[in-house]
């Protein structure tokens, strides 16, 4: 069985503004917008990063999840971390026997999903998804929430894939080995850190060190054009690093 980074989301509290900033800055081009979050009262917008999505979504409803998320998290930030996998049914075993509730699942003809609660799983949203149906293994193959030929706005002039996502933990060590024992993969200390290496990214866990409770706090992004990033950037005063920036309250490293 393979485990596939395959989509970011972040939770902001107004959409149109970090839509904006991804695009001036990250050189992206949005693929597809509200489809089937309405539901959730949510609005949203995703962004292919080479075979992978960046997914942005606001509430638009009182009461959300993502809203109470906002909420407990202080502002816009890191909201879940989505996989593919290439066979949904033992994944689903595999978190049932492990007493794992999960929220907001759905399934479609060519998409099942597997949303697991943040209180089961510790540090961040965690989902487990399957696409179905022709190239739906393929790299860059159908993704359902993308919407149809999601390939077509792919811009790769400036970033070209996600390459890790980092969690921060009250307890590191203990979120790392809850989501490498639903994953069943083998923790891996890379640098004296916990990470949990999927078959195209990496998962981190570290703990939190800005003010903020548990969540998804930074991510790497693999770079054509760091310096035109890195001026884009400059330009919002989003610069935090010789090689980082901040864009809709995450931490962005540029590999």
């Amino acid at each position: 069985m393979w485990l596939r980074l395959r989509q970011i989301c972040l939770v902001a509290e107004n959409l149109a503004p970090v839509e904006e900033e991804l695009i001036d800055v990250l050189g992206v081009e949005k693929c597809v917008s509200d489809l089937g979050v309405g539901v959730f009262g949510l609005a949203n917008g995703l962004f292919p990063i080479g075979n992978q999505l960046l997914e942005v979504v606001s509430p638009i409803k009182e009461d959300t999840a993502a809203g109470r998320y906002l909420e407990r998290r202080g502002g816009n930030g890191g909201y879940m971390v989505i996989t593919q996998c290439d066979d949904e049914a033992p994944r689903r075993a595999r978190i049932e026997e492990l007493g794992i509730r999960q929220v907001g699942n759905y399934e479609t003809d060519e998409f099942k999903n597997l949303q697991m609660h943040p209180k089961d799983t510790g540090g961040s949203f965690f989902e487990i998804n399957e696409q179905v149906g022709p190239d739906a293994h393929e790299l860059d193959g159908a993704w359902e929430p993308a919407g149809p030929n999601w390939q077509r706005a792919r811009r790769l002039e400036r970033v070209t894939g996600i390459a890790a996502a980092e969690v921060q933990c009250d307890d590191p060590q203990k979120v790392a080995e809850r989501w490498a024992e639903i994953a069943q993969i083998p923790l891996q200390q890379v640098d004296g850190v916990a990470t949990m290496p999927l078959d195209n990214a990496a998962v981190r866990f570290v703990p939190c060190r800005d003010g903020r409770p548990e969540g998804l706090g930074a991510i790497d992004i693999a770079t054509a054009d760091r310096d035109a990033i890195l001026k884009a950037a400059a330009t919002r005063g989003a610069v935090s690093g010789d090689a980082q920036i901040a864009l809709g309250g995450i931490r962005i490293n540029l590999i």
